[in-house]
C-alpha cells in the first residue's frame, strides 16, 4: 500500500509574495515585516498571488514542513491573507458574468458542445504518456486534498442540504475506509505512474492556473459569507467529473497504463453520476429554498469554476500543442 507522506520541503518562492510569507513561516524577518510588498503589482491569478495564498491556506489543512502550527491563526498572517483574498475574489467577479439563474447554470453544464476539445479529449485522442504524467502532477494539488474544503461548508448548512452533502463527503472519503478515500487513490495512482506521492511533493513542478482551482475551494470553504458559492461549485464539479473520468479511462486504456491509475477515474464515474443528482437536487435545491437570497452566489460558485478550469485547460493545451511541457520543470523519470 501507497505509504501516504508529506513534502519534505517548503516550496520555493515566485516572486515578492511568496518570498514574503515563506520568510515570514519561517521567522527569517520580524513579524513586524510583514506586509503587502508587491501585492498593489501582482497578478491577482498569477504564481506569485496564488502560492501565497495557497501557503496560507495550507496552514489549516496538513500544515508545512518546518513551519509551527501557531502561525494558523496569526493575526497580522491573516491580515495578509484577507488581502489576497480581496485580489483574488475581485478577479474572479471580474471574468464571470455573474446572474442568479442556478437552474440554467446546471443545465447548461450538462451541454457539451460538438466542436469542444478540453484536455480530457486530447488525452484521450492524441496524448501520451508524457502528457498524462503532466497532468497527473497538475491535479496533485487539487486530488491530495479532494474533498476537504468542502468539508468546512458543513457547519454552515442545515436539514437536507447538510445531509445530503455529508453523504457524498462520505463517499468522497471512501464511504469509511481508508485506503478508497480519493486523496488515496490518487496518491496510488501517483505511485503507479512513477511520480512522488508526497503530499503535495510536486508543488515547485506545478504553475499558478491549478493553484487558483485549488485556493478558490479554500476560500469559498473558509467563509461563511460564501457558502453559496462553495456549493455552486462542489455541484459544478460533481456534474462535470464523470464525463472527463470517462474520457481520462479511455486514454489510459490506449496507452496501457497502470490499473491504479485507470482506477481512481472509474471510481469518480458511477460515484459521481450519482453525487450530481444529490448535489443539483437535494444540496442546492434544499439550500436555495432555505435561502432563495444565496442564488446569485450559487450562480457565481458555479461559474467561476468554469473560469478557472477553463483556465487551466487552455495552459496545458497551448503548451502542449506548441510541443512544450506545461510544467515549470521536469519530472522524474517514469
Amino acid at each position: 500500500m501507497t505509504t501516504f507522506t508529506a513534502a519534505a520541503t517548503l516550496p520555493a518562492s515566485r516572486g515578492p509574495l511568496s518570498e514574503s510569507v515563506l520568510q515570514t513561516l519561517l521567522r527569517t524577518q520580524p513579524r513586524a515585516d510583514l506586509g503587502f510588498d508587491g501585492l498593489a503589482d501582482a497578478d491577482p491569478l498569477g504564481d506569485d498571488l496564488q502560492l501565497a495564498l495557497h501557503l496560507c491556506y495550507e496552514l489549516h489543512y496538513q500544515g508545512l514542513p518546518g513551519v509551527s502550527a501557531d502561525w494558523e491563526w496569526d493575526p497580522e498572517l491573516l491580515r495578509l491573507r484577507g488581502a489576497l483574498e480581496a485580489r483574488f475574489l475581485a478577479a474572479l467577479r471580474e471574468n464571470v458574468p455573474g446572474g442568479d439563474d442556478v437552474q440554467a447554470e446546471l443545465d447548461a453544464l450538462l451541454v457539451e458542445p460538438l466542436d469542444v476539445e478540453g484536455v480530457s479529449h486530447f488525452l484521450r485522442d492524441h496524448g501520451d504518456w508524457t502528457h498524462v504524467r503532466e497532468y497527473f502532477a497538475h491535479r496533485s494539488v487539487y486530488h491530495h486534498k479532494e474533498a476537504d474544503p468542502h468539508a468546512w461548508v458543513i457547519p454552515r448548512l442545515r436539514g437536507r442540504a447538510k445531509a445530503a452533502l455529508v453523504a457524498v463527503e462520505f463517499d468522497e472519503f471512501g464511504g469509511g475506509r481508508a485506503e478508497l478515500a480519493h486523496a488515496r487513490l490518487y496518491a496510488d495512482l501517483l505511485r503507479a505512474a512513477g511520480l512522488p506521492d508526497g503530499y503535495l511533493e510536486l508543488i515547485d513542478h506545478v504553475p499558478g492556473p491549478m493553484f487558483a482551482v485549488v485556493n478558490m475551494m479554500s476560500m469559498f470553504g473558509l467563509h461563511r459569507s460564501l457558502r453559496g458559492a462553495l456549493c455552486g461549485h462542489f455541484a459544478a464539479a460533481e456534474i462535470t467529473t464523470a464525463p472527463s473520468a470517462t474520457r481520462m479511462d479511455q486514454a489510459l486504456r490506449r496507452l496501457a497504463a497502470p490499473e491504479a491509475c485507470r482506477f481512481f477515474f472509474t471510481e469518480h464515474i458511477e460515484a459521481d453520476a450519482v453525487h450530481e443528482q444529490v448535489m443539483r437536487h437535494d444540496v442546492l435545491g434544499d439550500l436555495l429554498e432555505q435561502e432563495p437570497e444565496l442564488a446569485a452566489d450559487v450562480v457565481f460558485g458555479i461559474q467561476a469554476t468554469e473560469f478557472l478550469e477553463g483556465r487551466f485547460g487552455a495552459r496545458l493545451l497551448e503548451r502542449w500543442r506548441a510541443g512544450g511541457s506545461s510544467l515549470r520543470r521536469p519530472l522524474p523519470a517514469s
